[in-house]
């Protein structure tokens, strides 16, 4: 049985050129909302152009500013941005850009759980370390954009089985479940061994060279 959903509205739409530091460009119309159930500023990008009756592909992509402004290595989520919206581009999707920081502890938490990592927690006993959930992300506001945005089913491109579970649980039609490449340097081994062993993903990871 699916939750009730409470009707989120699309408030404004806007075309935006996109371009990546390694050069790569596209361009997505963005869309803001009114509705949205935590009141944060949440971004749907249109990417691409769907066929008629295909299953549009969809990101939700928690927000990361050190990993996706930055360039951080000490995660794999400005990659897995770049990655997703290349592959959104070029199949037709959206990708849903969450203000999620820090699996939704916050910036500030998250980097106090870092200090917590350098002293040898893995990334989610350091957010049990500091008060918070292992994961603290709910994607009601993901299943309301995409109403609001009248999408039908969906296949969700991602490595967490925990975002397909609660979408489905929230009445979004999941196709399937497409996995996400692994971005995997010397600097964010740790955070994705304990992704792969504690959040049933990406569990053969490659060798560090």
């Amino acid at each position: 049985m699916s939750e009730s959903l409470p009707v989120a509205t699309v408030r404004t739409q806007v075309t935006v050129p996109l371009r990546f530091s390694d050069g790569y460009r596209t361009t997505a119309r963005l869309h803001t909302f009114d509705g949205l159930v935590d009141g944060r500023e949440h971004l749907a990008f249109a990417l691409g152009a769907n066929t008629a009756g295909a299953v549009p592909l969809v990101r939700p992509h928690s927000e990361c500013l050190t990993g996706d402004v930055f360039g951080s290595q000490r995660c794999d989520c400005g990659p897995q941005l770049r990655e997703a919206v290349q592959r959104i581009a070029e199949v037709g999707g959206y990708l849903l850009y969450l203000r999620q920081e820090g699996r939704g502890i916050g910036l500030y938490a998250k980097l106090d759980a870092y200090a917590l990592q350098d002293a040898g927690l893995d990334t989610y006993e350091a957010n049990v370390a500091l008060g918070h959930d292992e994961d603290e992300r709910d994607y009601t506001v993901a299943a309301q954009m995409l109403a609001a945005l009248g999408v039908g089913p969906i296949a969700v491109l991602t490595n967490n089985p925990e975002k397909t579970d609660q979408l489905s649980r929230l009445g979004v039609t999941v196709t399937e479940q497409v996995p996400t490449g692994v971005f995997l340097s010397p600097a964010n081994a740790d955070y994705l061994a304990a992704k792969a062993s504690r959040a049933a993903r990406a569990a053969d990871l490659p060798v560090v060279r």
